[in-house]
């Protein structure tokens, strides 16, 4: 039987010569995931297993990193109970503080996640390694709990929809202009339950922290997961990062999708998400005139360097405008270290926008940057749900780091080709 690239991945974790989809089957892992949110709640179901000790203390990685620095006693107490838990289990990946990161852009930095693995996480973005050609997906508490004891994990075998992509971006459009149009194109329900398969010449043409973005957003259409092919540039990155063995899946040549979208990168404008829905996308060109209160760069879709980069250029030798909040949060404290050192923190603080140490707490309204009523935001995250970042009247407008940061000068929402 021919097959794509999750299912040769699942088919040999579960031990199988081949899968189906809609078969359900169970894998063994290679690594477990939780966050200061849903790694207690775990915690507890794992202690009702009885079993003394996790599977593999080196197979499991636990991060602070949604209220954290704790912003209030319970968040503080969350904290407690995982930090507790890893010491007591000698859990080797527990990054705290000093060697904290936003989850899903601390583990492809710290090697933790290399082609060819099955990655679960009790957050919905752990889509995100796909990136790097590995089937990653989030999970519920209790099956992260199960996993934590067993190293097993239960899968329904998602069909695929090929994205072959072709061409080149333009100039400011970036690996978030790309998922946007995407969603915007499928629909958030577009890929339900469906392993997104990126192809194509056109993969060559983004750099890996696009890849990274647009595999984070996976589950904003639906998906199971995102997965990309494996290259020369994936190769690099591993080999930069990690010291682990990996193996390579290549799909079938005559493997079944039960849909191929062919998307012309050349072709794609840069991309604005309007509440509430990711895929409410309109183009740079099509935004009319939307003043805006603050924008926040940063996330675990877009706090990478290059993001950071991007923002830095366009507000170089530029003011904010004195009306719009502007929050910036490196994903890694190896991100902002690099900022530093390239001098773009000096050119964000500079502008007029304040630095913030890795965080989640202002893509979910959790704390820094929660808005009030009325108010409106652009941010480089991954969600505009209602009330996502604070007060249920107010607004948040999905964008990459770029019209993020002309916006900010603006007061409005804006196009970086007006700027530069």
């Amino acid at each position: 039987m021919a097959m794509t690239m999750t299912q040769k991945i699942l088919a040999e974790h579960a031990g199988l010569t081949e899968v189906y989809p809609g078969q359900f089957i169970e894998a063994r892992l290679d690594m477990v995931l939780g966050n200061d949110i849903t790694a207690p709640v775990a915690i507890k179901e794992f202690e009702k297993i009885g079993v003394k000790d996790v599977f593999d203390k080196t197979k499991i990685a636990l991060v602070p990193d949604h209220f954290t620095p704790n912003k209030d006693i319970k968040s503080a107490q969350q904290c407690k109970a995982m930090r507790e838990f890893a010491w007591e289990k000698e859990i080797e990946n527990y990054f705290e503080i000093g060697e904290m990161g936003i989850e899903h852009a601390l583990l492809p930095e710290k090697g933790l996640v290399v082609p060819g693995d099955v990655v679960i996480g009790a957050d919905s973005h752990t889509c995100t390694y796909g990136a790097l050609g590995a089937f990653s997906t989030g999970v519920g508490s209790t099956d992260m709990g199960a996993a934590m004891a067993l190293g097993k994990c239960w899968f329904k075998v998602p069909e695929a929809i090929e994205f072959e992509l072709i061409g080149k971006p333009t100039k400011w459009v970036s690996g978030k202009d790309i998922i946007l149009h995407i969603i915007g194109k499928i629909g958030v329900d577009g890929a339900r339950y469906k392993s997104m398969e990126f192809t194509g010449d056109g993969v060559a043409n983004l750099s890996m922290d696009d890849r990274f973005t647009i595999a984070n957003m996976a589950i904003e259409a639906g998906a199971k997961n995102g997965i990309f092919e494996v290259d020369d540039k994936t190769l690099e990155y591993v080999k930069e990062h990690s010291k682990r063995d990996f193996k390579i899946y290549k799909r079938d040549p005559d493997a079944e999708y039960s849909e191929k979208i062919t998307i012309d990168l050349s072709t794609i404008r840069p991309t604005v998400s309007f509440p509430h829905s990711p895929d409410n996308t309109r183009t740079i060109d099509e935004v009319g005139d939307i003043e805006i209160d603050q924008v926040v760069i940063g996330s675990c879709t877009n706090g990478r360097i290059d993001d950071l980069r991007i923002a830095a250029k366009v507000l170089k030798g530029k003011k904010i405008n004195r009306r719009v909040r502007t929050i910036i949060f490196p994903a890694t404290q190896n991100i902002y270290l690099k900022a530093m050192e390239e001098g773009l923190l000096k050119i964000f603080i500079e502008a007029g926008a304040v630095v913030s140490t890795p965080t989640c707490g202002p893509c979910l309204g959790g704390h820094m940057g929660i808005l009030a009523e009325g108010e409106r935001a652009v941010a480089t995250t991954n969600r505009n749900f209602v009330g996502r970042m604070g007060h249920q009247s107010s607004e948040v407008y999905l964008a990459s780091p770029a019209v993020a940061a002309a916006s900010a000068v603006m007061g409005k929402i804006a196009n970086p080709e007006d700027l530069i």
